[in-house]
């Protein structure tokens, strides 16, 4: 199995990277979405009604809709609420208890590297969800990587390469989950920074 990650300055593109990845006949329980949520609740979800948090939001997913029905909120250090749903988000939020309870390393980069996918992309992906991203990943057998990264970059993913060179340009070396959230402004200036950069 491998770990299949792309991540999205806009929702409505990891939702249909979710959409395609689904489509491709990857099933809903090897699909995650993490979205960043300060400020918002995306008015098609059912997450602000009596979302799951922590680790039962690996019991809210699925269902005849799919992945995208199980949305829950749920909270990151360093990166403030989310909206989550699938096997990811369910072991961040374990991550994050054991880490609590006994030093385990916690949150998303816990989860991202436990799943195979490298520290300094793992840091990455953190920081683009702290950024106002959202972040699909999929696990998905060797044979099929390919496909499951097609469906990914073909919803307008962010490239990964690129965005680590912006953000060291920035200064910024790693994520730090001792920092505060960003802002509700931070977050609207950050996706209109990329939206100039695609036109």
């Amino acid at each position: 199995m491998r770990t299949v990650t792309g991540l999205f300055d806009d929702y409505s593109d990891a939702r249909a990277a979710v959409s395609r990845l689904e489509a491709a006949g990857i099933p809903s329980s090897e699909i995650s979405i993490v979205s960043n949520n300060t400020g918002r609740v995306d008015d098609d979800s059912d997450a602000g009604e009596g979302a799951a948090t922590g680790a039962g939001i690996g019991a809210a997913v699925g269902g005849a809709g799919g992945l995208l029905t199980g949305l829950g909120l749920m909270a990151i250090p360093g990166v403030g609420p989310v909206v989550a749903a699938g096997w990811l988000a369910a072991t961040a939020a374990g991550a994050a208890a054991g880490a609590v309870a006994g030093g385990a390393t916690g949150g998303l980069i816990g989860a991202l590297t436990g799943s195979g996918v490298s520290e300094d992309d793992a840091n990455l992906y953190a920081e683009g969800v702290r950024r106002g991203g959202t972040l699909v990943t999929a696990r998905v057998d060797d044979a099929r990587a390919a496909e499951a990264e097609a469906a990914l970059q073909e919803s307008n993913w962010v490239d990964p390469v690129a965005r680590r060179r912006d953000y060291s340009e920035q200064g910024w070396t790693r994520f730090d989950e001792s920092l505060d959230p960003y802002a509700s402004d931070e977050i609207d200036r950050e996706r209109e920074r990329y939206r100039r950069t695609m036109i």
